[in-house]
């Protein structure tokens, strides 16, 4: 049985911010995206940290919401891209995971 990996779920990762997005595949267009950039989600952050993994999972959750809010069918499936932060990223699939968003782990590809 294939499946078909519609959207596609990117991280950014820089020493001050965490920005995660996704994208349709189909389409070219990112459906939601949350940063801690943005003012309201890092004011609710403790100190002002917004690049630790704590961060990286309201950034999940929130993307979560915002998935949920602009009807998107959150069952469908998701591929996750590696990156070196791990505890950041699995911070963020962790709150998706929880928000009921069905990932899809794709460990076997060769990440740069």
């Amino acid at each position: 049985m294939t499946v078909l990996k519609r959207y596609v779920l990117r991280f950014f990762i820089s020493l001050k911010y965490v920005t995660a997005n996704v994208m349709d595949r189909n389409h070219g267009r990112i459906v939601a995206t949350a940063s801690t950039v943005e003012h309201s989600i890092k004011n609710s952050l403790e100190c002002g940290r917004s690049c630790n993994a704590k961060a990286a999972g309201v950034i999940g959750e929130v993307l979560g919401m915002r998935l949920k809010g602009i009807h998107v069918d959150i069952n469908k499936e998701m591929e996750k891209k590696g990156f070196k932060n791990r505890t950041k990223i699995w911070a963020i699939v962790n709150a998706f995971k929880n928000d009921g968003v069905k990932l899809i782990l794709d460990e076997n590809e060769d990440h740069a």
